[in-house]
């Protein structure tokens, strides 16, 4: 006998898809905001000569199920009948206890009706085999265009690696870039050049660079709140910041590392997860050392720190940066730099009352919401990222190095009052290095009047940008489809 029967399946699926009675209903589940990844994931479903499955990945709050709306609702008004589209989500209890095949051999028996169906499959990693599930709808059903998200990136790309090559394509969602989160609030967007480059700024004059920073004036109060509150759409639309960042930690933090994790990564030590998360947002933007870990936190295995690392990678709460070479400067080897997934996620675990006026919290703020950025523009190109640290002085960095097959750019982050570096900082010394083949180098400043070519003789000229242009302008890019090309 069945643990769950079919009248109860059938009885979700129909509180899942209220458009099947009224197709109008799509509409009061709709966000008028798009990200890039419902322009990628409906053009993927959508191809008339090549077919592809979507895969949604971020974590908790970031938006996926929203997409997936946003993909349905255009599908109605493009005349594709309601009910040739299926939603359901695996996080659903009743739902858990039964598979893709049941799910499905159930709809159709619903409305077994002709023509393409569009299935759209929420939360999948909490379906077994799922990935096999997949590969078998997509070799022998011809006329199911499919779309699924998940938290736990890790398993979703594992099984991609194992049957999913040539039948799906995964689409990292990160948080809301600053762009997104001003459009969001329909907050009045400051007046621009057409085509905009970040990397084109540097042929500006300083009349015409100082008449661009002051556009972004009335935008410094709403940064200081997005570091706070981060780029998670629903918490943006909080009008209680307090309220909003206990439900960080509840939702996105705890729920990801005492539920998700937990269960999808066999972690036979929950306490010891706790521990290294706390201690990653203690020490994020800084050189991870594993063995130092594994000796300050209960004097465990580096093994278990490893695995333990890939598992918050892969469910979407931190960023490894990998250390890289630059020039003939000789570069630190092996060691990470972790990066939480969005400040706002450090700022609620730690709690810290007086982030915003913490000259060395904010810096870490900042670099954090840098490296998502910069993340999520290259996202799908062939660029390398990471930073670069010199082997023998360890004080000499360069936050993030982007590499790309005829660019090497360098971004430095000084969020202070005084962004002054000396003529011996490393992204001066690789500016100068012609064997570091440096095409462009921003030093990302606090101030919106610190801008301009810093006063150091370079083969490169190292650009001033404030974070908050910098910010924008590389969010406002990717919406407009120029990622990858900064």
């Amino acid at each position: 006998m069945a643990i769950v029967s079919d009248e109860q399946v059938i009885k979700v699926l129909r509180q899942y898809n209220p458009w099947w009675r009224n197709p109008l209903a799509i509409k009061e589940e709709n966000k008028p905001q798009k990200r890039l990844a419902y322009y990628e994931a409906l053009r993927m479903i959508s191809h008339k000569t090549i077919r592809r499955f979507a895969v949604l990945s971020g974590a908790r709050r970031v938006g996926k199920t929203t997409i997936m709306y946003q993909m349905m609702n255009s599908l109605i008004d493009e005349g594709v009948s309601p009910k040739n589209i299926l939603y359901v989500s695996f996080d659903n209890p009743i739902v858990k206890l039964v598979n893709v095949e049941t799910v499905l051999s159930i709809y159709e028996s619903l409305y077994p009706i002709e023509g393409t169906r569009y299935i759209f499959l929420d939360e999948i990693q909490y379906t077994e085999h799922w990935e096999l599930w997949m590969k078998v709808i997509y070799d022998s059903r011809k006329d199911i265009r499919l779309t699924a998200t998940g938290s736990a990136s890790p398993i979703l790309e594992k099984g991609s690696t194992d049957s999913g090559t040539g039948r799906w394509s995964i689409l990292k969602i990160p948080t809301m870039s600053f762009y997104e989160y001003c459009r969001l609030l329909q907050i009045e967007e400051p007046i621009l050049p057409d085509n905009l480059r970040l990397t084109k700024l540097v042929k500006m004059s300083k009349a015409e660079l100082g008449d661009l920073m002051d556009r972004f004036a009335p935008l410094e109060v709403h940064f200081n709140r997005y570091l706070m509150i981060g780029g998670f759409p629903e918490l943006v639309l909080s009008d209680d910041d307090v309220y909003a960042q206990r439900m960080l930690r509840e939702d996105v933090v705890d729920k990801v590392i005492k539920r998700d994790v937990l269960t999808l990564f066999n972690i036979r030590s929950p306490l010891l997860m706790e521990k290294l998360f706390l201690y990653l947002c203690m020490n994020s933007t800084e050189i991870f050392s594993v063995t130092t870990a594994a000796k300050e936190l209960e004097n465990t295995s580096a093994s278990t720190i490893d695995s333990y690392i890939e598992a918050l990678e892969m469910s979407n709460l931190i960023y490894l940066s990998k250390p890289m070479d630059v020039g003939s400067k000789g570069a630190l080897k092996g060691k990470p730099k972790i990066y939480i997934a969005d400040a706002a996620i450090r700022n609620a675990v730690l709690m810290i009352d007086d982030v915003l006026s913490d000259e060395r919290e904010l810096g870490a703020m900042v670099e954090t919401t840098v490296y998502k950025h910069i993340v999520s523009f290259y996202q799908g190109s062939t660029a390398q990222l990471g930073y670069f640290r010199k082997a023998k002085d360890n004080q000499k960095e360069v936050d993030v190095v982007i590499e790309l097959p005829r660019e090497k750019i360098l971004c430095e982050v000084k969020y202070r009052n005084n962004s002054h570096i000396p003529a011996t900082d490393a992204i001066v010394e690789l500016c100068k290095d012609e064997s570091a083949k440096v095409t462009s180098a921003f030093l990302i400043t606090k101030q919106l009047d610190d801008f301009g070519i810093a006063k150091h003789e370079t083969q490169v000229p190292i650009l001033r940008v404030p974070a908050i242009a910098f910010l924008y302008l590389l969010g406002k890019a990717e919406a407009d489809g120029q990622n990858g090309k900064m």
